[in-house]
């Protein structure tokens, strides 16, 4: 990692690696967290850099600092069973994959491209473990050799009964995530939407302009406790992605604080969306907007029952276990 473990704000692959970690020392595994100084963890913590780039503009560029985490993991590989690396963008610890005995896995964030995938295949023997069924398809002519879906810590989502009187976007502000379809269906509906996300060129660009402040509202980017304020007020999370996803971690999220979600059919969101328990699924915007209240109704308290049936850390962290112990058994036997 190039940020500190966990993120003090937004960051996906951050807080999946500090869940896979802490899980892993809970279940009694000897974990090394190899991480930005300023990290929190029970693991060992190997720190080639006191903090993070995001308290440090002047760390550019971030991959540099990944990779330097990754090489000091590989040159210390003797003294472990499996390295494993949570690549945001791309796995660029695949690289490493020949140079030790030890296995070195990869979890991808996000939905890869035919050319990165073509990249990516002149090592085929590197391997992947995919966040769902969708990224495994995506993943086609790679050796992904588990899918364990990710997990989020349910006990931190409070559960919120009775909402207020909004609804919530939250994601980064790109075309593929819909925020400007999100603005026009609550618009359409005549409810007040918060936007919650980074600033970026996107927002400046497209989004800003369309913000009132009183019905449609931009609160920012936000910590993890504002954000689970917002996910436990909003009366649903609207999810219009435009381009598929390989999870989709705001619709659990959501979900573990009692929020139904409204998603486009689009990448995994079949697999994290139960429809008429969770949340609605929509073939495009017009339905999502007719269907809206009836997602708006749904039982809170079952949607919160519901993610922690299917989302909790510790199912994540043995999937993991399962993957890693497959991992080894194949480089035992090659």
């Amino acid at each position: 990692m190039a940020t500190s473990v966990p993120p003090p704000k937004s960051g996906s692959v951050q807080t999946m690696t500090s869940l896979l970690t802490e899980g892993l020392v809970a279940r009694g595994h000897d974990v090394t967290l190899f991480a930005p100084g300023d990290s929190t963890t029970r693991a060992r913590l190997h720190a080639t850099h006191p903090h993070g780039y995001w308290h440090d503009p002047t760390m550019w560029p971030w991959e540099m600092y990944e990779l330097l985490n990754i090489a000091a993991a590989v040159e210390r590989a003797s003294e472990f069973d499996v390295i494993h690396y949570e690549a945001g963008y791309y796995p660029m610890s695949m690289a490493f994959t020949r140079l030790t005995r030890t296995p070195v896995s990869q979890t991808l964030h996000h939905a890869p491209s035919l050319a990165e995938l073509a990249l990516w295949k002149r090592y085929p023997d590197a391997p992947f473990i995919a966040i769902s069924n969708e990224q495994a398809r995506l993943l086609a002519g790679l050796n992904v050799v588990d899918i364990v879906p990710h997990g989020i810590d349910t006990d931190r989502f409070t559960f919120s009964a009775t909402p207020e009187d909004y609804v919530l976007f939250l994601g980064r502000f790109t075309p593929g995530k819909g925020p400007v379809q999100a603005i026009e269906i609550a618009k359409k509906c005549g409810l007040r939407l918060l936007l919650a996300a980074a600033e970026e060129q996107y927002y400046r660009e497209a989004v800003a302009p369309l913000v009132d402040g009183t019905q449609v509202v931009y609160v920012g980017e936000v910590d993890f406790e504002t954000k689970v304020r917002l996910y436990g007020g909003a009366r649903a999370l609207l999810y219009p992605v435009q381009a598929g996803e390989p999870f989709g971690l705001v619709l659990a999220e959501a979900m573990a604080c009692g929020t139904p979600v409204a998603a486009l059919d689009r990448g995994a969101v079949r697999e994290v969306v139960d429809e008429g328990v969770t949340g609605g699924i929509f073939a495009d915007e017009p339905s999502m907007a007719d269907g809206l209240h009836a997602v708006m109704s749904l039982d809170r308290c079952r949607v919160r029952e519901r993610a922690v049936e299917r989302f909790g850390v510790m199912p994540m962290v043995d999937g993991y276990v399962r993957a890693f112990t497959r991992i080894i058994e194949g480089r035992k036997e090659r």
